[in-house]
């Protein structure tokens, strides 16, 4: 363990593993912090440390948090060789340790969030970023209630490319959309129940699952929680649940936004209201159509959507999801029960008047996501930003401005936008744009067996 971890001045770590009683037998845990691209990265320690990481924590290099998708550090934010690669201070966010289910030994998860050397957070990491966006609304006295939408594929492991996990019925075929299919969720029981049982341990709150629009997806529907940071942290841990709990079973969970072509990608959509400090829904005036800091909130949405679609749709594999034809959005448009706008007012009982944001992908970070609505909509609600008409028809169809097209626009307008800079912290956008630009090189220096085929006979 070396000079990583500072030694307890008393008998409270000792006390504060005692109050653990899941570390029962546990010989390893994982202490890890949560990248910009929502990969978890950290350290396997023995039991033993637990009482000096619970304390006070471990430490890692800051450009750990910003490396790229494929973990190689960031040239462009100027962590690494410019400045000798300075370590940051990683610090439990008092959620651990957590058993989110890996094969083999049990080895439990301490969440750790990154700090800088003089105790001032460092907000490329995206706990720190939303935490940042929570402290704003408090000191307005406003608190969001958020809720997330969980989709992702069961993947046939043994295919070397992307295929539906096998059905066990003949109305599993994969051949057949299964929207719905009250037969693909009996066939699938044993891992749902897996899932349901390591949340639950985990005090993850879910509430119904269902099948989705293509064989073998799946969606699970998170409980509103007035925690935005606590929704974004049970959202991280609740895709590595499904992760494993997909390998224990025999199949390979994909959160990637649009695993296969011609099947419907898979979304993270995002439901929340806003209480003030009475516990009152400010977007009800008892109407069905929401009070004037509902529709600000959304005009504050819209106003900051392309310039922000890098937040929801942050890797080349997003934008597959985002084209016309299907339920995930293309335009800035919103509606009432319209699921072809990216901003939709769901019906229900005026109390629970909220709004659900469709853009994000299931491959997004979670932490991003949720700091990039709230911020979004709270700068509307303080910029009073009024939203065009509603939508009531096929958003794709319309003359409205674009979501991004494809990742390079995205970045450009993320990164060139005075609008991101005022609802993320600068120091973050700067980190994630640097990643993205990265991750965009690499890309395009690759020469595909499609191009090849494409091009080798004929040019």
């Amino acid at each position: 363990m070396g000079s990583d971890f500072l030694e307890p001045a008393d008998g409270r770590a000792e006390q504060m593993t005692r109050l653990h009683p899941r570390t029962t037998g546990v010989a390893s845990i994982f202490a890890a912090i949560c990248d910009m691209n929502g990969v978890l990265r950290g350290k396997r320690l023995p039991a033993a440390a637990l009482p000096k990481v619970l304390k006070d924590g471990t430490r890692m290099p800051m450009s750990s948090i910003g490396v790229d998708i494929w973990g190689t550090d960031v040239a462009g934010t100027f962590l690494t060789l410019e400045r000798g690669d300075l370590d940051g201070v990683c610090l439990p966010t008092n959620r651990g340790p957590l058993d989110l289910g890996w094969s083999g030994s049990r080895c439990p998860l301490v969440p750790l969030w990154m700090q800088k050397e003089d105790g001032s957070p460092y907000f490329a990491d995206g706990r720190h970023l939303l935490a940042d966006v929570i402290t704003r609304y408090a000191s307005i006295s406003l608190t969001p209630v958020v809720a997330t939408e969980v989709e992702f594929y069961l993947l046939d492991p043994a295919e070397q490319f992307p295929a539906p996990a096998p059905g066990l019925s003949a109305t599993n075929a994969v051949a057949f959309d299964s929207i719905y299919s009250i037969e693909e969720l009996a066939d699938h029981a044993a891992f749902l129940d897996d899932v349901y049982r390591t949340a639950e341990a985990c005090d993850i709150q879910v509430e119904a699952a269902t099948a989705e629009g293509a064989p073998r997806q799946f969606e699970f529907n998170l409980v509103h929680q007035a925690d935005a940071v606590k929704a974004a942290d049970d959202t991280l841990f609740f895709r590595q649940i499904i992760r494993n709990a997909a390998r224990r079973h025999g199949y390979q969970a994909s959160f990637m936004a649009k695993p296969l072509a011609g099947q419907a990608g898979s979304g993270l959509h995002v439901h929340f209201s806003v209480l003030d400090a009475a516990g009152r829904n400010v977007f009800d005036d008892g109407t069905a159509a929401g009070s004037d800091l509902l529709r600000y909130a959304v005009g504050g949405l819209l106003d900051a959507m392309a310039e922000t679609s890098l937040a929801f749709a942050p890797h080349l594999n997003s934008y597959r999801r985002l084209t016309r034809g299907g339920l995930a959005p293309t335009r800035v448009a919103w509606g009432y029960e319209n699921r072809t706008s990216a901003v939709r007012i769901p019906a229900g009982p005026n109390s629970a008047r909220r709004i659900e944001h469709r853009v994000a992908g299931a491959d997004a970070n979670p932490y991003v996501v949720l700091a990039t609505i709230l911020g979004s909509a709270l700068r509307g609600i303080d910029q009073r930003i009024e939203p065009p008409v509603p939508v009531s028809s096929n958003s794709h169809e319309l003359d409205l401005q674009d979501i991004a097209r494809d990742w390079r626009q995205a970045l450009d307008w993320f990164a060139g936008s005075s609008k991101t800079n005022g609802i993320l912290h600068p120091e973050f956008v700067a980190a994630f744009a640097a990643c993205k630009h990265q991750e965009q090189d690499v890309f395009a220096a690759q020469v595909t067996d499609f191009e090849l085929t494409t091009y080798r006979q004929s040019l």
